[in-house]
């Protein structure tokens, strides 16, 4: 039997590996923008494209409330790294074109693409909120700006929320939103743009003895 611990250390990884994708979906509704809205999603737009690297402390929140902390590297185009603190037996690390997730219990590992999943845009080498992206919620209130997406082609796959602080802007915390509908939330804690990160961290190599005796599961 899994464990409610195991389940919960597996929620982000869930949220980044699409388990289903919905047949013939309507193409998503963007958001009605005003001309000030517009610009201000331009501005957003420049910040997150100007973010090359990102080091922070995190804590996980899943829909069902219950939390995991950790460290976090992301170094763009398409390097990321969680590490778990314990007793969460997980890692995950993007090295610029897969995505691997190791369950060290288990010495399970499944792999699958990056632009497959609903935070792929976040790694992308310049990031468009338009085009294959479409803004469904656009929010600017006193302080905060919050905006929601999905992938124009393939709307079930996901959905991703950002949240940012405001003037100046800084990106705060993130949801993913799954094709089952399953909700993780990461808040950043203490972040540092732009720092140098060595490349190692992203370097992916299979940790298991005997070359992976344990299993690897390629999802795509």
């Amino acid at each position: 039997m899994i464990s409610r611990r195991r389940l919960f250390a597996l929620a982000l990884a869930s949220s980044l590996m699409p388990l289903a994708r919905a047949l013939a979906a309507a193409p998503p509704k963007a958001a009605a923008l005003n001309a000030d809205q517009k610009a201000d999603l331009e501005r957003v737009q420049a910040y997150l494209n100007g973010i090359r690297t990102l080091a922070s402390r995190f804590e996980q929140v899943s829909g069902e409330g219950n939390t995991a902390t950790g460290q976090l590297w992301l170094a763009r185009p398409g390097r990321m790294r969680f590490e778990y603190d314990p007793p969460v037996p997980v890692l995950l690390v993007a090295n610029g074109k897969n995505i691997f997730y190791y369950d060290k219990e288990l010495q399970q590992v499944s792999e699958l693409r990056v632009e497959d999943t609903p935070a792929g845009f976040l790694l992308r080498d310049q990031i468009a909120l338009s085009g294959d992206v479409t803004v469904t919620r656009f929010d600017h209130k006193p302080g905060v700006v919050r905006l929601t997406m999905v992938e124009t082609s393939e709307p079930g796959q996901g959905s991703a929320t950002l949240v940012l602080a405001d003037k100046p802007l800084e990106l705060r915390q993130w949801t993913i939103v799954d094709p089952q509908q399953k909700e993780v939330t990461v808040a950043l804690q203490d972040p540092h743009y732009g720092a140098p990160i060595d490349d190692k961290l992203f370097y992916w190599t299979d940790p298991r003895p005997s070359g992976g005796a344990g299993g690897r599961n390629s999802i795509r």
